[in-house]
């Protein structure tokens, strides 16, 4: 054969070529039918058919910025601005950083590189994954793939929240600044539940949701909220349907924007009276809160989510990587990016919050110093109590306190009858806010004080748009290359039908009472699945797979090989630490009863109210068919009761590995790990003359899930599997 003609080129090429053994079988690809070549070689007097498929089969990112920017745009999303914080501030400022950091280090990061790597070396999405490494634990994936569907659906909702007071911006005054006044007749009087509560609450909960008192009220369609939930489902179908060279230039700017906000929002919030007391508070440590459980659970739960591990965004990302690609640098790198934007979001809403602190602070103390003029005016108070040098008109702080303190003492029997509040900074700044409350409540009302306060009303909503956008692609990624992985389907096709679907499923989350829904989802439909799809990630790679052999996989494919504590944390103490989670996460279920805050429209304040019976149900339902497809998948392999898959998973090549089509349905394939490091040799598969396979000592094959090798099997095709075991020599 000529030396420059493309069959002998592609030979000495030394690069992987990953493709599903379906499509060798026909002798063509998912994604480029018309650049697979066949080359017949001689092998004794028998002429067997070699098939060289070209790499450009799966898409790829175009730059290593690129692919970055998109694990960084899936990893932080809405929960670092408006969780996070909360968290911070509920569970001892400065203090919760120190268990958040160290969770970060022995949970995040080895299992963040867990995923990038194993996504990377097998190059498909979820199901096809974990298919790979263990096809009796083959659920994994398409559990994963179902909780994306319920977080889709859901999180597309918040996306819609935004865009409404996105448009909602541009108008001044804000709408949610003022109380809506109500004409009766010549009269015109302050509407009752926004006067009970503030703006900002009334127009969120009123005007926005025009929620229901209770979840069993539908109460309707809420168009507005319907319409904006359509433009949130089609902006992130056009952002997905390109693909990921596509949505790879979106992420350019849906990442860097967030940032480019929250620098001008800390540059603004330092320059606000107040901000200096609402950081403080953030860094002020509580050292006793760091003995407690609880803070350790949520710290653990939070590194969990963060990171978005168990969603299949990120494996799938990865599997977009070239092969040799530094997936060890890439997850210590997002890993610290996450934790720092989290650091500097936190930043800024304490900064706002305690300029916001500070404007109710000054309104209570003025307040109050009309009560206490009201009081020495009709001689229940004695002037003699007031400070000569205080004046009643202008009272500061420091000095309301003063006269509080001594009224407190001298009328210490009948105080309570006077109505004095304390007026205590320290008290606003430790009203727990977060979710929906922070970020179209408390930050809605904090920017209504700014000057220019529509510019940054726009760009606060526009970056959460943003943040949003950038976790529904990675989410949606984790739903369609999985199934684009294992069906020839048209990715345009597939796409749009997600949507459609999403879209008539999330009218549930639109009706006057679908904020409710939003609760129930957000609690119940994520948060126990995705943790017991996590520790069994952990599990089948360190147990089943073999730790020994995975760190091995990983010296071939990056060319070094991580270091030994990475051993450590994926076979003990991971497993260990998740395990806490999950039982820690079940007794809290049982402690605490199912339940939702309700708006009472009458009282103008959230009540909590549990679930009725039928919601109750749903509640369960979302965690049992989020898990259902890890007993099913696993009984029906045990049984040879479901195909373990092989048709579809990925199968690494190289030059020279001689392949007899007609033979290929009748022996079980060795499904390598991918290998790069110079100088190795991959296993190959010969066809000996009497037609049995020989295969290379060296092979890995996930087929150890069975307790058998390649080696067994190809030998004697139809012996059944053994049961599960664990690695023996890891």
């Amino acid at each position: 054969m000529p030396k420059n003609s493309k069959v002998t080129q592609r030979a000495q090429s030394r690069e992987h070529v990953t493709e599903s053994v379906a499509d060798l079988l026909a002798l063509e690809e998912p994604l480029d039918y018309k650049n697979s070549t066949l080359n017949v070689s001689e092998t004794g007097d028998k002429k067997v058919p070699q098939i060289e498929v070209p790499d450009e089969g799966r898409p790829a990112w175009n730059s290593k910025l690129q692919y970055i920017l998109a694990q960084v745009g899936f990893s932080v999303g809405l929960g670092n601005v408006w969780r996070f914080p909360y968290l911070c501030q509920k569970n001892g400022g400065g203090a919760y950083l120190v268990p958040y950091f160290i969770l970060l280090l022995i949970i995040g990061v080895p299992l963040f590189f867990l995923e990038l790597a194993v996504g990377q070396m097998i190059r498909r999405g979820s199901i096809g994954v974990w298919n790979y490494v263990c096809p009796r634990l083959g659920g994994i994936g398409m559990s994963s793939l179902m909780v994306c569907g319920f977080v889709g659906l859901y999180y597309n909702v918040i996306i819609g929240w935004s865009i409404f007071y996105f448009f909602q911006s541009f108008q001044y005054p804000l709408p949610w600044s003022e109380c809506p006044i109500r004409r009766n007749g010549t009269q015109a009087i302050v509407e009752p539940e926004c006067d009970k509560s503030s703006a900002t609450t009334y127009f969120w909960y009123r005007q926005t949701l025009n929620t229901t008192s209770t979840i069993a009220e539908s109460g309707g369609l809420n168009v507005k909220m319907t319409l904006s939930l359509l433009v949130a489902w089609i902006i992130v179908c056009l952002a997905v349907i390109k693909g990921i060279a596509s949505s790879g230039k979106v992420m350019y700017f849906s990442s860097l924007f967030p940032y480019v906000v929250l620098f001008c929002f800390l540059v603004r919030g330092l320059m606000l009276k107040g901000s200096v007391d609402g950081i403080a508070h953030m860094f002020t440590p509580k050292l006793e809160k760091m003995l407690e459980p609880q803070v350790w659970r949520e710290a653990a739960t939070q590194v969990f989510f963060a990171l978005g591990l168990g969603f299949g965004g990120v494996i799938a990302f990865s599997s977009y990587n070239k092969i040799d690609n530094n997936c060890h640098f890439d997850a210590v790198l997002v890993s610290f990016i996450n934790f720092l934007t989290s650091i500097l979001a936190t930043l800024v809403v304490f900064a706002v919050l305690g300029f916001k602190a500070n404007i109710m602070n000054e309104k209570c103390v003025a307040e109050n110093a009309e009560k206490v003029l009201g009081l020495v005016n009709s001689n229940i108070l004695s002037h003699d109590l007031i400070p000569p040098h205080v004046n009643l008109s202008h009272l500061s702080s420091a000095d309301y306190m003063d006269i509080y303190s001594v009224v407190k003492t001298v009328k210490e029997d009948g105080f309570g009858a006077l109505g004095l509040e304390p007026c205590v900074l320290e008290d606003e700044l430790n009203k727990s806010v977060q979710g929906t409350g922070l970020a179209f409540i408390a930050f809605t009302e904090a920017m209504t004080h700014f000057p220019a306060s529509p510019l940054w009303s726009v760009m606060f909503f526009f970056m959460l748009i943003n943040l949003g956008l950038g976790s529904m692609i990675g989410t949606m990624t984790g739903i369609t290359t999985p199934i684009l992985d294992a069906y020839k389907v048209q990715k345009e096709l597939l796409t749009v039908g997600c949507c459609i679907v999403a879209f008539l499923c999330g009218l549930l989350f639109v009706q006057r009472s679908g904020n409710y829904f939003v609760t129930m989802f957000d609690d119940y439909s994520a948060g126990l699945p995705l943790t017991v799809v996590v520790i069994l990630e952990n599990l089948s790679v360190a147990w089943i797979y073999g730790t020994k052999r995975f760190m091995q996989d990983l010296e071939d494919m990056l060319g070094f090989r991580p270091c030994k504590i990475y051993f450590y944390l994926w076979k003990y103490v991971s497993p260990v630490c998740l395990i806490v989670l999950i039982s820690a996460s079940i007794i809290e279920m049982t402690i605490n009863p199912p339940g939702y805050n309700a708006w009472v429209q009458e009282l103008a304040q959230e009540r909590f109210q549990s679930y009725p019976p039928w919601a109750l149900t749903m509640c369960f339902a979302l965690i049992i068919l989020a898990m259902l497809p890890l007993p099913v998948v696993f009984i029906a392999r045990h049984f040879n009761l479901m195909s373990d898959g092989s048709n579809k998973l990925s199968v690494s090549y190289r030059r020279n590995i001689v392949k007899d089509p007609s033979n290929l349905e009748e022996q079980d394939e060795a499904r390598s790990i991918l290998r790069t490091k110079p100088g190795f040799t991959a296993p190959k598969i010969y066809l000996t003359p009497a037609g049995n396979s020989s295969v290379d000592t060296n092979s890995l094959s996930p087929s150890s899930c069975y307790g058998t090798g390649y080696q067994n099997a190809a030998i004697s095709p139809s012996t059944p599997p053994s049961p599960l075991t664990p690695e023996s020599a890891s």
